[in-house]
């Protein structure tokens, strides 16, 4: 398959193959910022350990546990309460993409295993009070749950200013395509969303240019 997706069944007969399962969790919500603009979705994503965004999992092992039961104990650590997730919820798997954030010292490739599961509000609200207080992982592997802002300010903040964040892996893209997929975001939005982050990109390359040439400044003076 294309983009170096594989069917579950494939996935699954790589046992030479390391193997990693994330989930979306989401929910539909009345909420509003500041008490007019619509929140629509409540969508989490964590902080990782290494400063990029994720999606909760991790490693799981399919010769001693179903996908599904190692993504299910990987979110009772990272998220502190036990959410089960099945087959039901399985969206894609896919080899993990040539890229500086996902290197690893193993030479065994790594199969990423994608779900999506809606949940009500109030389970969302009860996964970011465990996931800072009782999830083991806390502080640790997971620095904290974090929502994504699907609404855009007038000053163009919100989601623009999301997406122009690090992602690990291919987080960005199965964001993106789940948002698409759910109809959570229209593609209008989405592409006035992308556009803006691609410049804001680009102005922080050159405001890490400058950073970095203040701190040679010292040694010219030496």
């Amino acid at each position: 398959m294309a983009s170096g997706q594989l069917s579950r069944e494939e996935a699954l007969e790589c046992s030479s193959s390391r193997h990693a399962c994330h989930v979306m969790l989401y929910s539909d919500t009345a909420s509003q910022l500041f008490g007019r603009t619509p929140i629509r979705h409540i969508v989490l994503m964590q902080m990782r350990f290494d400063g990029l965004l994720g999606f909760p999992g991790g490693l799981v092992d399919p010769s001693e546990e179903t996908l599904e039961d190692g993504l299910t104990r990987e979110l009772l650590e990272e998220l502190g309460v036990a959410v089960p997730v099945s087959v039901e919820d399985y969206v894609e798997s896919r080899f993990a993409p040539s890229h500086p954030h996902t290197s690893s010292s193993s030479s065994s490739p790594l199969i990423l295993h994608f779900y999506v599961k809606k949940i009500e509000e109030e389970h969302i609200r009860e996964i970011e009070k465990a996931a800072a207080s009782t999830a083991a992982d806390h502080g640790l592997e997971v620095l904290g749950m974090v929502r994504v802002p699907l609404y855009s300010t007038k000053s163009h903040a919100g989601f623009s200013c999301f997406l122009s964040h690090s992602f690990i892996g291919n987080a960005r893209s199965q964001l993106v395509d789940s948002l698409l997929r759910l109809h959570l975001v229209s593609p209008g939005e989405l592409r006035r969303a992308l556009r803006s982050s691609q410049r804001m990109n680009a102005q922080a390359a050159q405001e890490l240019r400058m950073a970095l040439e203040l701190t040679e400044e010292p040694r010219k003076q030496l």
